[in-house]
């Protein structure tokens, strides 16, 4: 069963984290991400891997979803970037993670690429819109298991 498009809200680091957790592995070229500075708004469009819908270990043969996003950053301050070149617009990152300090959030990209976002407050929303549509892709991800002293 396919749950209900994502619509969120973030005001702080615990819901940045929440938000972080269903954007891992989205996929967006740098094109899809603008700083508007008159608004004071970063916002970007991702293809986001359904998590929510993808129960359990991967699962030969099983078909999972992908949903176009829309992510907007508001109060923003200033934006920085670190490892891009903006001259290539359709060169694709994928989204690790989302992490929260005082007065900014970080997009953590593969490719040790990092958006950091200067906000006066912690105000972003994100929403799903479109039909997602089909992947045998699921993204994964090596575990390190830490060994344990008896």
């Amino acid at each position: 069963m396919t749950s209900p498009p994502l619509k969120l809200a973030a005001t702080d680091a615990e819901d940045i984290a929440v938000l972080s957790a269903l954007l891992q592995d989205a996929v967006l070229p740098i094109a899809e991400m603008t700083y508007l500075p008159a608004e004071s708004r970063f916002a970007l469009v991702a293809n986001r891997f359904r998590w929510e819908d993808a129960d359990g270990e991967k699962q030969p043969g099983r078909i999972y979803e992908r949903v176009r996003c829309g992510v907007s950053f508001d109060r923003v301050t200033g934006v920085r970037r670190q490892n891009f070149d903006q001259k290539l617009r359709s060169q694709v990152f994928e989204l690790l993670a989302l992490a929260a300090g005082d007065g900014y959030v970080d997009l953590l990209f593969a490719g040790n690429a990092t958006i950091r976002v200067d906000v006066e407050k912690i105000l972003c929303h994100a929403e799903d819109f479109g039909e997602p549509w089909p992947t045998q892709w699921r993204p994964e991800h090596e575990t390190t298991d830490t060994p344990t002293k008896d």
